[in-house]
C-alpha cells in the first residue's frame, strides 16, 4: 500500500532533484558565457610578442655586419605618421608621429643608436629602450634640421638614406622628404650619401635562429590547414572559394592573418593556371588537379609560403592517371634537387638552373616563374632570387648573390602542361632554411599527391 504522505515526500524529493539540476545546468552555463576562452583553441602564437627582444638582437648582432658589407658609416631613416616607412618596425619608429630621425652610426664593430624626436613621442622611446641615445629636439627648427647638423660635423664615411630602384623595402624616403634632408646636408655629405639598398639587403636577409623556429612552426600549422582543407572537399559540390572560406575560418579561429593580399590568399584553383588570383565558384570536379597556395602572418610580423596539391579520384578510381602522377613525380623531385643545391656561397642562379634542368629534361613547357623567393617579414622578401635561368628572361641583380645560413626561402618544383582552357601547373612550394653546411625544410614536405575520392 502506498500512502499519500509517502507520494508526497516522493513529489517533494523529485523536485528538489529538478531545481538542483537546473541550478547546476545554469551554473555551467553562466560559467561557459564569462569564459570564452573554453570554446577556443590553444594557438601556438598566443603569448607575449617575441618581435621587441628579436630587434635588440637583430640590431645588436646583424647590422653591424650588414653596415660593414655594405661599406656605410651612418644610416638614417626620416619616420613620420600615416605612410611611414616600410623599416620602421625593423628600426623601432612605427609610433612615428611628427617626424623624426632614427640614426644607426657603425662605431668600429658595434652600431650605436640615435633617435632625433619631437617631445611628444620621447616618454614612450625612453621607456622601450631599444636607441642608446634620444635627443629632444623643439619642433622648431625639428628633428630633420637638428639631424643633419649632427651628421654635417660627425660623418666620417658614406651615408645610407631609404631610396633605391631595386629594392621597395629599402625606398621609403619620399621625394619630398629626400629633397628637403638633402638640402640641409652639406656639399661633402651629399657626395657621399648612397642608397641603402645593400645596407638592407645585407641586414633583413639573414633570419635569426629564434626567427626560424618562429616561422618553422607557421610553416608546419600552414601545411597542416591545407590537408584539413582538402578533407572538406566533396566532388561536385565543393568550389575553390570553399577551400578558401575553410582556410579563412582557420585564420580566425588561431588569430593569425594574411601572408599576401588578402583577396587572393589562400589562391586555390581546380581549373586551367590563373596565376595570383582570387578564388572562384568554380565547382571541383573528378580528374581535377587541385592547388592551394596559401600563407599566414603570426605575431603580425613573420609569414609563410606553402603550396598542396590534390587530385580528384574518378568514380570506381583508386590512383591518378599514370600521366598525372608522373607530372607530380618530376615537379615533386624537381623541388627535392633545388633544396639539394642550396649551400652557402652557391647563387640563386645555380638553384634555379638545377630545376629548369630537371624540367626541361622531362618535357614540362616553360614556367615564367623562378624557382623561389625569399620569405620572412614579407611573402617576397629581400634576399637572394631563385631564378634568372628562363628562357627569354634576363635574370635579375639578386639571382647572382650567394646564399649565406639564416637565409630562408619559399620555392617550387614545377611541372606544365596543357589542359583544355590553357594550361595546369604543379608548384610544389616548400619552405626552408640554408644551414651552415646545405638546406633543410622548415615543415615535412608533401611526397604524394592528396587523393580525393568521388565515391
Amino acid at each position: 500500500m502506498i500512502l499519500f504522505s509517502d507520494i508526497h515526500t516522493n513529489i517533494k524529493s523529485d523536485l528538489t532533484m529538478t531545481r538542483l539540476i537546473l541550478t547546476l545546468l545554469t551554473t555551467l552555463l553562466f560559467i561557459s558565457a564569462c569564459n570564452p576562452e573554453a570554446d577556443t583553441v590553444q594557438s601556438p602564437f598566443d603569448g607575449p610578442n617575441p618581435w621587441p627582444d628579436i630587434r635588440a638582437e637583430r640590431i645588436q648582432t646583424l647590422l653591424p655586419v650588414a653596415m660593414q658589407r655594405a661599406d656605410v658609416d651612418t644610416w638614417a631613416i626620416i619616420c613620420r605618421s600615416n605612410n611611414n616607412d616600410p623599416l620602421a618596425r625593423h628600426v623601432g619608429c612605427e609610433n612615428a608621429v611628427a617626424p623624426a630621425v632614427f640614426m644607426f652610426r657603425l662605431i668600429d664593430d658595434e652600431v650605436f643608436s640615435i633617435v632625433f624626436t619631437p617631445p611628444g613621442e620621447a616618454v614612450a622611446l625612453q621607456e622601450i629602450g631599444l636607441q642608446d641615445s634620444i635627443i629632444v629636439v623643439g619642433r622648431s627648427p625639428g628633428a630633420l634640421v637638428e639631424a643633419a647638423d649632427y651628421i654635417n660635423r660627425n660623418l666620417d664615411g658614406n651615408l645610407a638614406l631609404n631610396f633605391s630602384e631595386n629594392n621597395e623595402i629599402a625606398d621609403g624616403l619620399s621625394h619630398t622628404q629626400f629633397n628637403r634632408f638633402s638640402d640641409m646636408l652639406t656639399q661633402q655629405v651629399r657626395n657621399r650619401t648612397v642608397s641603402s639598398e645593400d645596407l638592407v639587403y645585407e641586414w633583413l636577409s639573414v633570419k635569426l635562429p629564434a626567427e626560424v623556429d618562429i616561422l618553422r612552426k607557421a610553416a608546419e600549422l600552414t601545411a597542416q590547414w591545407e590537408v584539413e582543407a582538402y578533407r572538406q572537399v566533396i566532388p561536385n559540390e565543393s568550389t575553390d572559394k570553399d577551400i578558401a572560406d575553410f582556410l579563412k575560418a582557420k585564420m580566425r579561429e588561431y588569430g593569425v592573418t594574411d601572408a599576401w593580399a588578402p583577396a587572393q590568399n589562400p589562391a586555390v584553383n581546380s581549373g586551367p593556371d590563373r596565376g595570383h588570383a582570387h578564388p572562384t565558384d568554380r565547382v571541383i570536379r573528378p580528374g581535377d588537379v587541385i592547388q592551394i597556395d596559401f600563407g599566414i602572418k603570426v605575431y603580425d610580423m613573420w609569414v609563410t609560403d606553402i603550396q598542396r596539391f590534390a587530385y580528384v579520384l574518378h568514380p570506381g578510381e583508386t590512383e591518378p592517371p599514370a600521366d598525372i602522377q608522373r607530372y607530380w613525380e618530376v615537379a615533386r623531385d624537381g623541388n627535392r634537387k633545388a633544396l639539394e643545391a642550396m649551400a652557402p656561397g652557391v647563387t640563386g642562379f645555380e638553384v634555379d638552373s638545377v630545376q629548369r634542368e630537371w624540367m626541361r629534361e622531362n618535357g614540362s613547357m616553360e614556367v615564367m616563374w623562378n624557382t623561389g623567393h625569399p620569405v620572412g617579414y614579407v611573402a617576397h622578401d629581400v634576399g637572394p632570387s631563385l631564378g634568372g635561368a628562363q628562357e627569354g628572361r634576363d635574370p635579375r641583380p639578386e639571382a647572382f648573390r650567394e646564399l649565406r645560413p639564416g637565409n630562408v626561402f619559399a620555392f617550387d618544383g614545377f611541372y606544365m602542361w596543357e589542359i583544355e582552357g590553357g594550361t595546369k601547373t604543379i608548384s610544389v612550394e616548400e619552405m626552408a632554411v640554408v644551414t651552415e653546411d646545405g638546406a633543410e625544410y622548415l615543415t615535412a614536405p608533401q611526397e604524394e599527391l592528396i587523393l580525393i575520392s568521388s565515391d
